[in-house]
């Protein structure tokens, strides 16, 4: 096997052992947040699994998309040059996935909590406040000491 060979199955390992490994980390410590953005666990759950699926279908393809070296490569000095690049494209693209869930994952949650805030009212209602305005209602019993009785109707 020539050195081109050598440098795509290292590129292969350790680009799928990076995917794996991130994906893996950030599905078991990314539940947490989940299940506080999304407030129940069943859907927390379900939105993880999607996350990592969706995680590895986005980062394996572009792994394999950008396998491919045009020049040749003569010397493994080389071969760790390109490597390296390629290796550090995986990483950044893995990366920019990652902040971009938790910027949007973050925005839902701070609308759901905005949505929340505005749908209960800051304290609970004691009573009713008396009615503004309008006829009021006429005292069966009287009127009380120092009130002029209502005019009779006409």
């Amino acid at each position: 096997m020539d050195v081109k060979v050598w440098m795509y199955l290292v590129y292969l390992a350790v680009s799928i052992g990076l995917t794996v490994w991130v994906a893996r980390a950030l599905s078991r410590n990314g539940l947490v947040f989940l299940e506080d953005v999304f407030s129940d666990k069943r859907l927390a759950d379900a939105v993880n699994s999607l996350l990592v699926v969706g995680f590895y279908l986005l980062n394996l393809g572009y792994v394999t998309v950008a396998m491919k070296e045009a020049d040749p490569v003569g010397t493994t000095s080389e071969a760790l040059e390109q490597l390296s690049m390629k290796v550090g494209l995986v990483l950044l693209v893995l990366g920019a996935l990652h902040f971009f869930n938790v910027f949007a994952l973050g925005r839902y949650r701070r609308g759901r909590l905005r949505q929340q805030a505005a749908t209960h009212p800051p304290l609970a209602p004691v009573g009713y406040l008396p009615q503004q305005g309008g006829p009021r209602p006429v005292n069966p019993a009287g009127p009380t000491p120092g009130q002029t009785p209502p005019a009779p109707p006409r």
